[in-house]
């Protein structure tokens, strides 16, 4: 029996060194497809990868679906399961349609809403179209997801306000510079927020970024997803007057940047003004930072009341688009429900055809040996009634009465013209 199966690494279980691990290069990813539909029991299959997840979507027709695609995930990274299985989320049947379902909203995402993940799913889908790897099954179950993506956001106003701090910082920086994309920024620390930072910056169109952690492989791992540069927390403070932007978000447990750096950096840069945005808590740059000229300093409380705002709204919102999910959902589940009856006419559509092929190969014999023409196109036409009403004939003999009434009307009337 065929199911749907999608396995999922994402930013929700697994941290950035662990989703770098079993990214797909887009280059890599028609190869990838065509392995990974060659694998035995998958019937059909698609792929996404983003900076936030990786996620294989398949149609399986043994019991052992989360086993295919666990292993087929660690092998083409070549992987140990065991370092990848923590951080795997597996859907199976309802599950995976209702998941699909919600990463095309965006109610999966860091950020709530958000609407690039549907372009990216767009993509994954063009691509196994590409390959060659959908059937119809999957090709159905991508169709419904855009479609109720479409609905919700239609319907909602899921996507019509920021809600995370990240999202709100580089929104904030916006007002202070008409055009990020000329300026230059430095991102301190190398977690979650710093991460959603560079997504969101690099989407504004920065090129030039400036990642400083204490450790830094780790601010290796961000820079090299968004083509920025990775540097020590002992090198920023010779490189911070470069810096128009400076978002903050360490672990340390005092101030990392004081007044005294920042004056000499304003200094070196001529009074062109800092935008400084400090997400840490507690906090990393000291608070008198504030009284310098040509300084813009915001901490976290300055943007907590509008982040509150957006999430009460947005969290509205995402009732009603679950809501509207799960309406989809029975639609796709009816269609799901028909699926088996197109398969029984197919097969006898196709067990038709060679009945008919049969017979009439079997008539053009006799016509070439001189028989009747007359009598063996009446007797094809009764071999051919007969052996084509024969199934019928047996279903409607073992048929209840009920599902006799269900089927009022299947038969066709004939309709004699009158001479």
């Amino acid at each position: 029996m065929q199911r749907i199966a999608i396995l999922s690494v994402n930013h929700q279980l697994a941290p950035v060194e662990v989703r770098e691990k079993v990214a797909f290069a887009s280059g890599e990813l028609n190869n990838a497809l065509a392995q990974f539909n060659q694998t035995k029991g998958v019937e059909a299959c698609a792929i996404l990868s983003t900076c936030n997840r990786t996620e294989v979507y398949a149609v399986i027709n043994t019991d052992n679906a989360q086993e295919i695609l666990s292993d087929y995930l660690s092998n083409t990274h070549n992987i140990d399961r065991s370092e990848i299985n923590p951080y795997l989320s597996y859907f199976e049947g309802d599950h995976a349609v209702e998941h699909i379902c919600h990463v095309a909203t965006g109610l999966d995402s860091l950020v709530l809403g958000e609407p690039q993940i549907l372009g990216q799913l767009k993509d994954a889908y063009h691509a196994a179209k590409e390959a060659n790897t959908l059937n119809k099954l999957l090709e159905k179950l991508f169709q419904h997801a855009f479609s109720t993506a479409k609905k919700v956001r239609t319907d909602t106003g899921i996507g019509s306000s920021p809600v995370s701090v990240a999202y709100c910082a580089v929104k904030l920086s916006e007002k202070i510079f008409a055009d990020l994309a000329e300026q230059t920024v430095m991102l301190i620390g190398a977690g979650e927020m710093i991460e959603l930072c560079a997504q969101h910056l690099n989407q504004k169109g920065v090129n030039n970024m400036i990642v400083a952690n204490r450790t830094v492989e780790n601010a290796e791992k961000i820079a090299l997803l968004y083509g920025a540069t990775a540097i020590s927390l002992k090198q920023f403070s010779n490189l911070i007057h470069e810096a128009d932007i400076i978002i903050s978000s360490t672990a340390a447990s005092v101030p990392i940047i004081g007044k005294g750096l920042i004056e000499t950096a304003l200094k070196l840069r001529k009074h062109k003004p800092i935008f400084m945005l400090d997400i840490a808590i507690p906090r990393d740059i000291e608070p008198e930072v504030a009284q310098l000229d040509d300084v813009f300093l915001y901490t976290i409380d300055d943007l907590q009341q509008v982040v509150n705002e957006n999430i009460d709204s947005r969290q509205r919102e995402k009732t009603l688009a679950e809501e509207i999910i799960v309406g989809q959902n029975k639609k796709f589940d009816d269609w799901l429900a028909t699926l088996p009856n197109e398969q029984i006419v197919q097969a006898y559509r196709q067990n038709a055809y060679q009945i008919k092929e049969l017979a009439v190969e079997a008539a053009l014999k006799k016509l070439k040996n001189g028989g009747d023409s007359a009598a063996i196109i009446s007797q094809l036409a009764d071999q051919l009634t007969n052996k084509l009403l024969h199934a019928p004939f047996g279903n409607i003999k073992q048929a209840s009465t009920e599902q006799l009434n269900q089927c009022e009307g299947c038969v066709p009337k004939n309709k004699a013209k009158k001479s």
